[in-house]
């Protein structure tokens, strides 16, 4: 039975990206039993998506509703609670997601790790390389039907991909940009989000072109965040291809007691989208900070030869 609050068209949205789409409400209704102990609460509660398990009901204090418009409220006969919970491993065998790195001051691009999701050749490992779209779309004929999971052909196989690319230094602030492309070729992702763990984000200063919140702060720990679109603006992440991406800058204050760019420092620790961690490289393969000990020997390699330059010149 339909009632208030019903529908959501399929979607429930994180209690953090819009209280006002996080629940959903709909209203059963059973024959009349001759007395209150001949009532048994329905068992094996499913939500019906992959990786949820729901645990048994468990009874609490009868729940109060509001009726009339609100003018009154009415107190349930009894109430139960089922608890479900998301396992990552449960709804897939193979992770959804890898990270890439970059910095403004190595040229090096380190790449999402290879077979990150899948390989290709590998049973049920599905991708389409360039100029094949056209030809797999025509096998899509009911739009009803969930489309089946083509991804672009890649060495990771993984429908996103998140790259980290510090982007710039100044002499008190630091800027990243973050881009999040969708490889998934017949796929859409709304009200995405994606959740980044760095021990700079509690000095964030500005956060362009997509929403942020903090999460789990305890005391002056405050390291992990959570990113997402602006409504009707970046909140719909296409398809791969040319508007298959969404990507932002944020501006950090550099914290005087723990900022370095040695050793891989401005990277995330982990980074999750819509709540699957992503494969992050090996951190021995982060961009790495020039080796002033080869620049100085280099240095004063060249100093040498112009000063016998000039030693020859003054001879002659």
């Amino acid at each position: 039975m339909q009632t208030t609050n019903c529908c959501k068209g399929g979607i429930l949205s994180s209690m953090i990206q819009d209280p006002s789409k996080f629940g959903a409400v709909f209203q059963m209704s059973t024959s009349a039993a001759t007395n209150e102990s001949g009532f048994h609460m329905p068992e094996n509660f499913t939500i019906g998506v992959p990786g949820y398990t729901c645990a048994k009901p468990v009874q609490v204090a009868p729940s109060k509703y509001s009726s009339d418009g609100g003018r009154r409220w009415t107190q349930a006969l009894g109430s139960w609670n089922v608890t479900c919970m998301y396992s990552q491993f449960l709804a897939s065998t193979s992770p959804k997601c890898c990270v890439s790195l970059s910095a403004f001051y190595n040229s090096t691009i380190v790449p999402c790790p290879k077979c990150s999701c899948s390989c290709q050749g590998l049973p049920g490992a599905k991708c389409v390389k360039f100029g094949e779209t056209p030809s797999l779309l025509r096998q899509i004929k009911d739009l009803n039907r969930e489309s089946p999971s083509f991804v672009r052909c890649s060495q990771h196989m993984c429908p996103i991909r998140v790259h980290w690319h510090v982007k710039q230094s100044y002499t008190h602030y630091w800027r990243v940009k973050i881009t999040v492309n969708n490889l998934n070729i017949l796929k859409n992702y709304s009200q995405w989000n994606l959740v980044a763990l760095h021990p700079n984000l509690k000095s964030l200063i500005q956060v362009f072109s997509f929403n942020y919140e903090p999460l789990n702060q305890y005391g002056q720990i405050n390291d992990t965040g959570m990113f997402w679109g602006i409504e009707y603006y970046n909140d719909m992440l296409l398809q791969e291809g040319e508007s298959g991406n969404v990507q932002t800058e944020m501006l950090l204050l550099k914290d005087p007691d723990m900022f370095t760019f040695r050793e891989g420092w401005g990277f995330p620790r982990r980074i999750l989208f819509n709540g699957d961690e992503c494969v992050m490289p090996p951190p021995d393969q982060y961009p790495r900070l020039p080796n002033t000990a080869q620049l100085g020997a280099q240095l004063s390699f060249s100093t040498i030869l112009f000063l016998l330059w000039l030693l020859i010149l003054c001879a002659e």
